[in-house]
């Protein structure tokens, strides 16, 4: 009986032992299963996060180039429209020049002012029509003025343009049609200096007109204005 009860004491302790080995081993496997279960999972994220990334950075330099081509199409526009407003602007100056040379425009500058008037000395055995101002006269200095660099030239105020046309009729000269009377007061817009000194030159135009008896005075001015051709007056 007492051997009995001892193989069955040991047993039992056998038995729990092995019982007390199993649990620990199954313990041990599910904290072992858990844990690289958990880092398996990391890794999984991990690796979803870092693929994301890199599509983020190949969509941002894709970007990046689109944006660098916009850019360089942006420039091309804005130097193709550079030039088109270039072009306009000269355009623009081209029909103001050419509007101030056919009258057309109003227009304000410095220039000259150059008045002819009959001689104030005639002698009595002379004939009166060699002393007063006759249309080649103002042509003269009409002419000399536009090749000079006048930009527009007004007589007695009234413009004139290259279809002008200036007569004798008696007494009193004939501008397009409209008689003016001596003195002639001859208005021209460009640089003063030059205008003047053209007018002045020895043997010019000046000497010319004093030698047929004209009384010749030029002025340079500030500010001449010139209304158009066949503008309505106040």
């Amino acid at each position: 009986m007492k051997r009995q009860a001892r193989s069955r004491i040991l047993l039992t302790i056998i038995c729990f032992i092995f019982g007390a080995m199993l649990g620990f081993s199954y313990q041990h496997a599910s904290k072992e299963a858990s844990r690289r279960g958990w880092k398996d999972g990391e890794w999984s994220k991990e690796y979803e996060y870092r693929s994301a990334l890199l599509s983020l950075q190949k969509e941002n330099r894709s970007l990046k180039q689109q944006l660098v081509q916009k850019q360089e199409e942006l420039a091309a526009w804005e130097k193709k429209l550079s030039k088109k407003q270039e072009s306009e602007a000269g355009l623009a100056e081209e029909a103001k020049q050419l509007r101030m040379y056919i009258g057309k425009a109003r227009v304000k500058g410095k220039g000259v002012a150059v008045t002819l008037s009959d001689s104030s000395y005639i002698p009595s055995e002379a004939s009166a029509t060699d002393y007063i101002v006759h249309e080649q006269h103002v042509w003269s200095v009409v002419h000399e003025l536009f090749i000079s660099g006048a930009e527009a030239v007004a007589i007695n105020g009234q413009r004139i343009s290259h279809r002008s046309y200036i007569v004798c009729n008696g007494p009193v000269i004939e501008v397009d049609g409209t008689p003016h009377a001596a003195p002639f007061v001859i208005s021209a817009i460009g640089n003063p200096d030059v205008l003047a000194s053209a007018l002045g030159l020895p043997g010019g135009v000046v000497d010319q007109l004093v030698e047929d008896h004209v009384d010749v005075k030029v002025e340079k001015q500030e500010a001449i204005v010139l209304d158009p051709i066949f503008a309505p007056k106040p």
